[in-house]
């Protein structure tokens, strides 16, 4: 039997909500520090943590599809991440952090898997920006899929702050991955149709029931 509500109960709604942008918060910032103390690491170590990051076409570095995500190759590069991940996650994790976790799991492995098949020979790839593009390719299409007039209106705000990272999927600087955001993108796009919402049931007497 699902949960059920009248429309009217508007303090609940509030509650959740909050509750909600809290643990999104919470999140997000979690993870960009986690991002920090990595590459704080890394640069401790000499770099040692580089090794994880995803040489194309070998069967070993499959391994690596999940932890190159979450390294990099400097502070600059890790800084240049850290604020649209955490804009972009936050956005995306209001809408549940169980189909948050599923879409970010997706944009990686398509991403990483991405990257294997197609980065030049004798190239290491790390970085979250394969997840970025895939969070901003989810928020795009995310309201389309659902049919969610507010989510696509998030999705236009997005557009319009962020848009113009769409150009980062051409082959303009042989010193970036486009491999990876492009596969990133095309991750985030597959996630929105893989994790979309089911409509609303409406019962009788102005009831929804989820």
């Amino acid at each position: 039997m699902g949960d059920y509500w009248t429309t009217d109960r508007n303090s609940g709604s509030t509650t959740t909500g909050s509750a909600r942008a809290l643990t999104a918060g919470i999140l997000m910032v979690g993870w960009v520090a986690l991002l920090w103390i990595l590459e704080g690491i890394d640069v401790a170590t000499g770099h040692a943590l580089d090794t994880y990051g995803i040489s194309p076409r070998e069967i070993a570095e499959l391994r690596d599809v999940v932890p190159a995500a979450f390294l990099h190759s400097g502070w600059e590069h890790v800084a240049s991440n850290s604020v649209p991940l955490l804009v972009l996650g936050f956005i995306a994790a209001l809408g549940g952090l169980r189909r948050f976790a599923a879409v970010v799991v997706t944009i990686i492995v398509i991403s990483g898997i991405g990257v294997w098949l197609t980065a030049p020979a004798f190239t290491v790839t790390l970085g979250a920006s394969g997840v970025v593009f895939g969070l901003l390719g989810y928020l795009l299409v995310r309201g389309f899929v659902d049919r969610r007039p507010w989510d696509v209106l998030i999705g236009v705000g997005v557009a319009v702050v962020y848009g113009s990272l769409l150009w980062g999927v051409l082959p303009t600087d042989s010193g970036v991955s486009w491999q990876g955001h492009l596969f990133g993108l095309i991750g985030g796009v597959a996630a929105a149709f893989f994790f979309r919402r089911p409509p609303a049931r409406r019962g009788p007497d102005n009831l929804v029931t989820v």
